[in-house]
């Protein structure tokens, strides 16, 4: 294949949600599997609805994706010149004209079309009249007056729509902005688009834009029409269905390679294999097997895709992603190989960063600021329970190497020469030292802590 060039270009009237982020991944994989570029387009002409804020939120959510883009954001905002230039080149090419009929109008025109069983649609009326720029003024599209825009779609296959479908749409408004499709077909030949791939509720406006470009003489690039995701109840998708803006994924702590992995398999398949690491994801992602029908979004399959990824990923890299989280409950685990201890003894009952961090808290306060569990307490800190925290007090304080390794043994020892199991010594023990029955291995709890702190949690319950 020549050289793909791709853009994702989202409006920043809102924050970024899946159902956008997996186009940005559809398009960003296509550029990178042939090694060509991914541009990102901020559509902001929408100047009552756009904010600064959901800009900046937009390309921090691609970022964290991992979604990195060629050149400077380009703003549709800063880019008047060229539009002005297209349909004064339509204009001068006798492919566009002036008009004057007021939106009152063209709306009577239409309810009038309806009323005669017609299409509803702008009647042509200033086509001929050969008027000029004036106030009030806008700038019509002439379609051709018959035949047929035809195209592939890489997801939907052969699409034909008859002109007499459409009317002579406006480019320029009244007020001097370009309409949305004159806009996106001079920013996708300026900036090189190769391939567009978006929802299918853009569907209807691809004829449209063909038919720019074929007033402008310019080459159309390749289409790809995505269905929109849906609840697994197959209505449009909704935060009812769990869905979510990416930036509050990133705050509950999901990994970013977990949501990329589940999104691209909304919608696209390579075999039966269902985890994909981004390589995996650049290396088999062609433009193919794209599917036609809509996906259902679910949520526990984010959560088990996420849980996947936790527990497989280098201890290495899940201690650099948990690190901002355990910050932000206050604490900070020096040197990383104690961050990267933590990460081994509770990834496997954590299904996100979030829970993961807040999992090491037991771990990361004194003693005397240690939480209990009342019926832990009340069940295992009976005398018996006691009498087995101050044998073991002794037992590792005469322990050295105070390492896991030699405090298993230590602790084994004592439980086969105290006559009990290790069901009766163990309770009293994990509790005194997590304040509840659960944590990790006991020997890796106690390495952890180290001596002097293991030591302040059995003397502050005995």
């Amino acid at each position: 294949m020549t050289d793909v060039v791709t853009r994702f270009a989202p409006s920043p009237t809102g924050y970024l949600h899946i159902g956008g982020a997996r186009t940005a991944i559809f398009s960003w994989l296509l550029a990178r599997h042939y090694g060509g570029r991914f541009y990102l387009r901020i559509e902001d002409t929408d100047l009552l609805r756009s904010k600064q804020e959901y800009t900046d939120s937009i390309l921090a959510s691609m970022r964290w994706l991992g979604l990195d883009w060629d050149n400077a954001p380009v703003y549709q905002t800063q880019r008047t010149d060229l539009y002005n230039s297209v349909v004064a080149r339509l204009l001068a090419d006798r492919h566009a004209y002036w008009c004057s009929c007021t939106p009152e109008k063209v709306e009577a025109m239409r309810k009038a079309a309806k009323q005669r069983g017609e299409k509803p649609r702008y009647n042509g009326q200033c086509r001929s009249r050969g008027i000029g720029p004036g106030q009030g003024r806008c700038v019509r599209l002439k379609l051709p007056l018959s035949g047929k825009i035809v195209f592939d779609d890489m997801v939907k296959g052969h699409i034909a729509v008859d002109v007499s479908e459409l009317d002579d749409m406006v480019l320029r408004r009244a007020d001097g902005m370009p309409t949305y499709n004159l806009a996106v077909v001079a920013d996708d030949y300026e900036m090189g688009i190769t391939h567009v791939i978006r929802g299918d509720d853009h569907v209807s406006n691809t004829p449209r834009q063909i038919l720019i470009y074929q007033a402008l003489g310019l080459s159309v690039p390749r289409f790809g029409h995505v269905p929109m995701i849906l609840g697994h109840d197959r209505q449009k998708l909704s935060k009812r269905h769990g869905a979510r803006a990416v930036i509050e994924y990133r705050r509950d702590g999901l990994l970013p390679a977990a949501l990329v992995s589940c999104l691209a398999r909304l919608g696209w398949s390579h075999g039966n294999q269902e985890l994909f690491s981004l390589e995996e994801l650049v290396r088999h992602f062609d433009g193919t097997n794209l599917n036609q029908a809509a996906a259902a979004f679910d949520p526990a399959k984010l959560e088990w895709t996420n849980t996947r990824f936790m527990r497989d990923m280098p201890l290495e890299n899940l201690a650099a992603l948990v690190s901002p989280f355990v910050r932000e409950t206050g604490f900070s685990v020096q040197p990383k190989a104690r961050l990267v201890a933590l990460c081994a003894m509770f990834r496997e009952r954590a299904g996100n960063l979030l829970t993961l961090a807040e999992n090491f808290r037991p771990l990361l306060v004194p003693a005397a600021e240690l939480a209990v569990n009342k019926k832990d307490a009340a069940k295992h800190f009976t005398e018996a329970g006691k009498t087995h925290l101050r044998a073991l007090t002794g037992v590792f304080q005469a322990c050295d190497p105070f390492a896991a390794g030699k405090i298993e043994e230590a602790l084994n020892s004592y439980v086969a020469n105290s006559g009990q199991t290790f069901k009766q010594v163990a309770p009293p023990l994990r509790t005194a030292l997590m304040g509840f029955m659960g944590g990790a291995h006991l020997s890796d709890i106690i390495a952890f802590l180290g001596k002097e702190e293991t030591l302040a949690r059995l003397a502050r319950f005995i």
